[in-house]
């Protein structure tokens, strides 16, 4: 991606003004190099390369002509116009005098229903004279706001031809109305808040300070090359001279002092290099960050998922850390804010606790942290890709937020290899309502029936993520409760295709099962999705179903795994979840699950199996088995043709 310095494709410059001041001789002395002794009534349209232009941007010069042109026609050319160079002889009063009395009124007249382009105050004919109309245009600047610049010049002598066209380029492209109040002689309120979040962005130890490291960092990446130490000195005599509170005691860069900055080089007419800052870090002529800079595009064909890989996943820790001030591993309301203070809002509401794992104050914790933007760049990418902008990923020319995000490859793949190469793993939950699907999924990221009361659930559709560990290798589950209001309902095929299914059934309610039962039959029994049958309140008395089979006959009839007892208790161990993270890796080869259901069984038989990490320990040295179960299984595969 490349990060242009304006978005505009190019600069189209009209010349207006009375007639004789000079138009068209400026525009063919700037295009010839020297003064045409024989003047048309009005220059063809003339369009500069990129290449030769100081911002390297293709220009059109549109020339102006009463006796050729209508009012008509005129106004057209204003609409069409990025910027208005409006023209007086400096030797003729009354040709100034109309600046005022007529041009600048009818320009906005002209463009009463539009946006106003910036003009340019021109002075030709110095040559002429011995004087200077500086004052007079100061004036006239005064009383019109969208008059940006002024500039006196000789289509004879070819002075101030080139900076005539530079400054009305840089009004396009480098614009003083949206950043600077010249009245005031102070920045915007719209460019202190971007420039405040900027400052926010290169305070990587969150102290409120640019040290010298910092202003390097930053100098390197708005212009491409590091600030001498001598010159970051004098950038610090500059600041203690002038403002107070500038620099710090421990001599680094304060926030007064950096808005100061900008304020210097708007005074000094330097809006290029303001506007240079704010555009590397995204900001458009609006002061917003642009669609270009949040959305980088980014194509995911048919049966391919995101992911954030480890390059995002070690920028989000780091901001994560940045901003955990107590270094207690959670982020408390207050760091909370200030972390997202360089967004717009907050990615997630006051919900997010019943979402990732969270610590006992339903404050996110740096595992939650990371397992939200795995969830969130799963289902919502551009939200990953806009927040990764907004909290300073580094974009540039070379590089921008995709560098932070893996595209895997297509399922059917996984499926005919039967072994899925993704990190982020989606399970649909589906059964009828009271039988525990939200507590299941709640239970995922450690909330249990003693820890969520009724009215906190009902009703409410839940998806949770946690990290589990499948042979050793760390992995998220996405939890995705699927509502469905009765057993005939019909499911939407984005509800229906996942990584794994979880078909629920309450074992204390006998017309429970007929509902997955269904379900399975309708949609799963010829699909290649993986399902696993969890029979919850496992630890009460339970019933027999009132259908034509039981469950375990049933899955042993489908060829499916035996109904997983579940209890939502803080007693109950993560096994249910490693077995479906284990399926959803292992997708169409059993070899893989009955390994790890024979090894968790006779753990559980040992009282070894008591929680994830244990059960995971073991996992590492049942790999290789693992492995090998894969080689037999290939081996013996052209046999069973």
């Amino acid at each position: 991606m490349v990060v242009r310095v304006s978005s505009h494709r190019n600069v189209r410059i009209l010349l207006v003004g009375d007639r004789g001041v000079g138009k068209t001789s400026l525009i063919l002395s700037l295009v010839s190099e020297e003064f045409p002794e024989d003047v048309p009534h009005k220059a063809e349209e003339i369009t500069i390369p990129a290449d030769v232009t100081p911002e390297m941007v293709p220009t059109n010069i549109v020339d102006y002509s009463a006796v050729e042109q209508t009012d008509l026609q005129l106004s057209e050319q204003l609409q069409r116009a990025h910027v208005v160079c409006l023209v007086y002889s400096v030797a003729d009063d009354d040709t100034l005098m109309r600046v005022t009395t007529y041009w600048l009124p009818y320009i906005r007249e002209a463009l009463s229903h539009t946006r106003r382009p910036p003009v340019i105050l021109v002075g030709n004919k110095v040559d002429l004279v011995e004087y200077s109309t500086v004052d007079a245009a100061c004036d006239i600047m005064e009383e019109f706001p969208e008059v940006e610049s002024f500039v006196e010049c000789s289509a004879k002598t070819l002075k101030n031809i080139s900076e005539m066209f530079y400054y009305a380029q840089k009004a396009v492209l480098h614009p003083t109305g949206p950043i600077y109040i010249s009245d005031r002689q102070d920045l915007t309120d719209e460019c202190k808040k971007a420039l405040t979040r900027i400052f926010k962005v290169c305070d990587m130890d969150n102290d409120g300070l640019l040290n010298d490291a910092e202003l390097n960092s930053f100098q390197k990446r708005c212009f491409d090359t590091p600030l001498r130490p001598e010159a970051m000195e004098d950038v610090k005599v500059v600041l203690r001279k002038n403002i107070s509170g500038g620099v710090s005691p421990n001599n680094c860069i304060t926030l007064t002092g950096f808005l100061f900055l900008h304020c210097l080089f708007m005074q000094r007419g330097r809006s290029h290099t303001t506007w240079t800052v704010l555009r590397k870090f995204g900001y458009n002529e609006n002061l917003h960050m642009s669609k270009e800079f949040l959305f980088p595009p980014i194509r995911v064909p048919n049966g391919c998922s995101t992911e954030l890989n480890h390059k995002g996943q070690q920028f989000f820790t780091a901001v994560f850390e940045r901003f955990d001030k107590d270094k207690d591993g959670a982020l408390s309301p207050f760091e909370q804010e200030s972390l997202f203070s360089m967004c717009p809002a907050p990615p997630w509401g006051s919900d997010i606790k019943d979402i990732v794992p969270t610590n006992h104050q339903g404050w996110v914790t740096l595992h939650g942290f990371i397992c939200f933007w795995m969830l969130t760049t799963l289902h919502d990418l551009p939200t990953t890709l806009e927040y990764l902008a907004y909290l300073g990923y580094p974009i540039s020319d070379d590089e921008n937020q995709l560098s932070a995000i893996t595209v895997t490859r297509e399922k059917r793949v996984d499926l005919l290899k039967r072994q899925s190469t993704r990190t982020v793993y989606e399970c649909h939950v589906l059964g009828a309502v009271t039988v525990g699907k939200s507590m299941l999924c709640r239970s995922h990221i450690g909330q249990y029936l003693e820890d969520v009361p009724d009215w906190e659930i009902q009703g409410v559709t839940q998806c949770t993520i946690n990290m589990v560990h499948v042979y050793g290798q760390e992995k998220y589950l996405v939890l995705k409760d699927i509502d469905l209001p009765n057993k005939d309902a019909v499911l939407h095929p984005a509800d229906v295709a996942c990584d794994v299914v979880c078909l629920v059934y309450d074992g204390t309610n006998p017309q429970s099962f007929e509902y997955i039962a269904n379900v399975f039959t309708k949609y799963y029994q010829e699909s290649k999705v993986p399902v696993m049958v969890v029979c919850t309140k496992a630890d009460r008395p339970q019933v027999r179903q009132d259908f034509t089979i039981q469950p375990a006959d049933f899955c042993e009839m489908h060829k499916l795994s035996p109904p997983h007892a579940f209890t939502a208790s803080r007693d109950s161990s993560a096994e249910l979840f490693v077995k479906l993270a284990t399926m959803s890796a292992f997708p169409r080869f059993h070899a893989a699950w009955l390994l790890f259901y024979r090894h968790t069984s006779h753990l559980r038989d040992l009282s070894i199996l008591s929680n994830e990490s244990i059960v995971w320990k073991a996992g590492l040295g049942i790999a290789f088995v693992a492995a090998i179960g894969m080689i037999v299984a290939r081996l013996i595969k052209p046999a069973s043709r």
